[in-house]
């Protein structure tokens, strides 16, 4: 992979346990699925074979290892220096997963027993690292060659179908290598799609027509270097991370309104975590905590939101929670209660637990809950 589309700190990964990537491997049987509904997915990302691990989470935040479903598509077996590799719709009864290695997309039902593949489909260009689902809508963000983003149609049997003339440039036109491209999603209402671009220092907006299609970029400077994941907070707020280049102890968090002509206004930051490469973004469902994971670190750093959307760090030091030295944290995903956070660490291929308190604290419930995860795991959702 290009050193182009990773934050330096997050270039090379050496030594780690390599979660098997084949259910005959684990020891699973692809055809027995059993648990409750609430869940945490990852993904594997390898060569081989990409598949999605689900782990049943218990009432107290703990995780099981249940089984593991192929994807039918491939990965890179390196991280994708990307948020949003899986991604629910609307109502978490499907789940969507990027293929980067076969240049794919591919789809699962949600069941009460785990998930059931449903599809797979051409991403419209070259290593899709992220995707984002509004309603009937699908939109990857493709990070190769110079990088695109592309739409579809989803049904409710999860098939997926190419919206003709979906496809669109990222900030550098179609011209040269893509600009970094982070993450994609639509806003709360599906009438804007936003998308970083590390390299660039770039966010840009697409306004979403009624066929699907799409109008930009619009293109904006980001407040800070290196914007990476945000999250959409209430209406249309965004909290974006930035990794600063992965320059030690630099990265900061911004806010930006993102307004229905696509235009973003600035509200507040860059607001310093005192730390390195602050990358993954999660927001709780009050909007009332916003928390990045530091990969160079081995912290996640949190802040509160007021009204306007203005951030304040909780810790003047920056370290909400320490996830251990070498750890490089990456993506987290919240409980759909946000009562728990899961912090996906690429350094000692673990999945760490941190619940979170009333007043944005996070308290250590079990840092290394799972163990040997497969090295360029990327993306994490939660039920």
């Amino acid at each position: 992979m290009s050193s182009k589309l990773l934050v330096p700190i997050l270039a090379v990964l050496t030594a780690g346990l390599i979660f098997l990537s084949s259910c005959k491997e684990l020891g699973i049987n692809p055809g027995v699925t059993s648990g409750p509904p609430d869940a945490v997915y990852t993904q594997t990302n390898q060569v081989a074979g990409n598949y999605v691990s689900w782990y049943q989470r218990g009432a107290d935040g703990s995780l099981t290892l249940k089984n593991a479903y192929t994807t039918e598509g491939t990965g890179t077996g390196m991280e994708l220096g990307s948020q949003g590799a899986l991604s629910y719709n609307d109502n978490r009864s499907l789940l969507v997963a990027v293929n980067a290695g076969s240049n794919d997309v591919s789809v699962f039902k949600v069941t009460g027993n785990g998930l059931e593949f449903k599809s797979r489909t051409p991403s419209g260009g070259f290593m899709p690292i992220s995707v984002t689902v509004k309603g009937n809508l699908v939109y990857v963000l493709n990070a190769g060659s110079s990088g695109n983003i592309s739409g579809f149609k989803i049904t409710d049997d999860g098939t997926l179908t190419a919206i003709p003339n979906s496809t669109r440039n990222l900030s550098n036109g179609g011209m040269g290598d893509a600009p970094g491209p982070a993450q994609i999603s639509f806003n709360t209402s599906g009438t804007v799609i936003v998308v970083t671009e590390k390299m660039s220092n770039k966010i840009i907006t697409y306004t979403v027509n009624s066929d699907g299609t799409v109008n930009g970029p619009n293109i904006f400077p980001s407040a800070g270097k290196t914007p990476f994941g945000f999250a959409f907070r209430n209406q249309n707020q965004i909290i974006v991370s930035e990794a600063f280049e992965g320059m030690t102890d630099s990265s900061a968090m911004s806010s930006y309104t993102v307004n229905q002509d696509g235009s973003i206004t600035w509200i507040s930051g860059p607001v310093r975590t005192t730390e390195t490469a602050a990358c993954w973004v999660v927001i709780t469902n009050s909007g009332s905590y916003s928390y990045t994971s530091n990969t160079g670190s081995g912290t996640i750093t949190g802040y509160s939101l007021d009204s306007r959307g203005e951030l304040t760090i909780l810790n003047s030091d920056g370290i909400t929670a320490n996830v251990g030295m070498n750890t490089m944290p990456i993506d987290m995903a919240l409980s759909n209660d946000s009562k728990y956070l899961y912090s996906l660490n690429s350094g000692n291929h673990t999945i760490s637990v941190f619940s979170v308190n009333n007043n944005g604290s996070l308290t250590a419930v079990n840092l290394n809950a799972i163990t040997g995860v497969a090295v360029g795991t990327t993306g994490i959702v939660a039920k």
